[in-house]
């Protein structure tokens, strides 16, 4: 940990607690986040009872904040996670066969990325996620699907060029022309000398792709297709603009955390990328 600057260790500390709200939040002696503390409406920061206040619904920011990032901090992952296993398959594959599968996988990736991120997932979003009948509200559970859905499949472009990209700088290695030369099978190859090498450049992209998609769910939840009635960062800021002009706080703390945790990933993302470079210099 001495090698880490300042900056990284902060950085790494903010999304350990996070990760503990994510993972661990259910834990801590707050009521649900939803509870309206009908007497406390709108109050400050660090008041008494409700360190971070209230919002004009009544409701405790902290325990907000804590059951925000357990929903903003899943769907990222998830998204993150599924379309790096997508796209690394996808792009790995393409950049190892070569051919008219890479001339084709290229175009698709192309054809997603041509595609504006936040149009794509608003529309997607906007179709999947409604009823046809208007008064009968889509459960949270669906729109969180629809949303992971959706994101992953803005992502797998993205992630699979990548993976593509740094499949092509290590196939024409040595070790893999001499693995290649001893009879090893491909798929042998791509486990064992393939994915390693490559895998670190993914993670360090996964890093900036977390903040990417914390902030698309965010934007998607202001647009007001995104998670609803506050269950999220995004979801408390949609809902704290409408406070801004007699409960300012209400807005600028889930903006706080979720700048501060933007930051971070991508921060430790630049941190693993710089790694990455000197160890690529030593091969």
């Amino acid at each position: 940990m001495r090698s880490y600057s300042k900056p990284t260790l902060l950085a790494i500390g903010w999304l350990g607690l996070m990760l503990f709200f994510a993972l661990f939040g259910w834990i801590l002696p707050f009521k649900e986040w939803n509870y309206v503390f009908e007497d406390d409406l709108e109050m400050g920061l660090f008041s008494s009872g409700h360190i971070l206040g209230t919002d004009s619904n009544g409701y405790d920011l902290l325990a907000s904040i804590v059951a925000g990032t357990r929903m903003s901090i899943f769907i990222a992952v998830a998204a993150v996670g599924l379309g790096g296993l997508i796209g690394s398959v996808l792009g790995i594959f393409s950049a190892y066969v070569r051919g008219k599968v890479d001339t084709v996988m290229v175009t698709l990736f192309n054809v997603g990325l041509s595609v504006p991120n936040l149009v794509l997932a608003l529309a997607l979003v906007s179709v999947l996620a409604t009823n046809v009948d208007i008064n009968q509200a889509v459960p949270t559970w669906r729109r969180v699907m629809v949303l992971i859905i959706s994101l992953t499949i803005i992502l797998i472009p993205i992630l699979g060029r990548i993976a593509r990209g740094a499949t092509m700088s290590w196939a024409g290695r040595e070790f893999v022309t001499a693995a290649r030369s001893m009879g090893m099978k491909d798929i042998k190859i791509i486990t064992k000398h393939i994915v390693p090498n490559v895998l670190p450049a993914l993670i360090a992209v996964a890093f900036l792709a977390v903040g990417v998609v914390i902030i698309a769910e965010a934007s998607l939840s202001i647009l007001g297709v995104g998670i609803p009635d506050g269950a999220s960062w995004g979801g408390m800021i949609a809902r704290g603009r409408n406070d801004l002009e007699y409960a300012p706080h209400t807005l600028y703390v889930p903006l706080f955390f979720l700048a501060l945790t933007v930051i971070s990933t991508n921060h430790l993302g630049d941190v693993v990328r710089s790694k990455l470079d000197s160890r690529e210099a030593k091969v």
